[in-house]
């Protein structure tokens, strides 16, 4: 599909892709916005180079693609209530933040549409982000597994992460970003297994080893069977883009679509990077 105000360069498989020719601290035309999102809509996870951005036009350009969805369990930057501040230094010791695979607040009734991460300072070593397309993962299924699959809903919560019994409660490293544990994590939302995408109409796998907790009518053994299966299924080499960062970049990334995961690498380094998201609907 052609673009005309965008130069958009693509990964082979078509998952990800690059996006050159623009301006993002000033507003975009409508036109070019259009294509923005087209692009995005089309390859799930797009990047712009060289965007220099303070908070401020990081807010506009987020509100652009639409409005803030919002952000439980992080605390966010003084004066930016939309905005998250994800740092680290160079001496912390706890495991980098969002060491595994999921997609963003998912266990809300309506999740984020999309999630926009900023890079502010990037180490010399590691610090890449991993993506899953969970479209090419359902599309590979087989005809009896995608049946198997209809209609079974997935039961989403953060009670593994968040709560005040979960991962981030019992650290005992120092955190420069501060979390906030609650019984709220404790709560559960149910949403389809199999979710169908807004805008491009595809199928996709929704569900993440963090925030999805069972699978409605099945007991803990029969969910974790199949929700492990799908997991290994879905994080396979062959469906997994591995993005590398660059100072200034933005990111944008679909989460009805697709599941990241933050890998480390780079002790003794300060990474720091600054992320909005993206209100969404409620998935069918």
């Amino acid at each position: 599909m052609g673009y005309r105000h965008i130069e958009v360069t693509p990964n082979d498989t078509g998952f990800g892709a690059g996006i050159a020719g623009l301006d993002l601290s000033k507003p975009l035309p409508a036109e070019t916005l259009a294509e923005v999102k087209r692009a995005w809509a089309d390859h799930a996870v797009v990047w712009f180079p060289g965007q220099p951005l303070s908070l401020e036009q990081l807010e506009d350009f987020t509100e652009a693609i639409g409005p803030f969805g919002h952000d439980p369990f992080i605390k966010p930057m003084k004066e930016h209530p939309h905005v998250l501040e994800l740092r680290r230094e160079p001496d912390e010791k706890a495991t980098n933040f969002g060491a595994g695979w999921h997609s963003d607040w998912s266990f809300q009734e309506t999740p984020p549409a999309a999630t926009i991460l900023h890079a502010e300072i990037i180490p010399p070593v590691g610090g890449d982000t991993l993506y899953a397309d969970c479209v090419r993962a359902y599309d590979a299924l087989s005809d009896r597994m995608k049946k198997l699959l209809s209609g079974l809903n997935a039961i989403h919560s953060a009670i593994l992460p968040y709560s005040k019994k979960g991962v981030y409660a019992q650290e005992k490293e120092k955190r420069a970003m501060e979390i906030i544990t609650s019984d709220d994590a404790e709560k559960t939302q149910t949403h389809p297994l199999v979710r169908t995408h807004p805008v491009t109409g595809r199928k996709a796998l929704y569900v993440s080893p963090v925030y999805t907790i069972g699978i409605e009518g099945m007991s803990g053994e029969e969910s974790q069977w199949l929700l492990g299966g799908l997991y290994k299924h879905m994080t396979k080499p062959e469906f997994v883009y591995r993005h590398k960062w660059q100072k200034d970049m933005l990111t944008i990334w679909d989460n009805r679509c697709t599941l990241h995961f933050a890998d480390g690498g780079y002790d003794g380094h300060l990474r720091v990077m600054h992320r909005t998201t993206v209100a969404g609907e409620k998935p069918v």
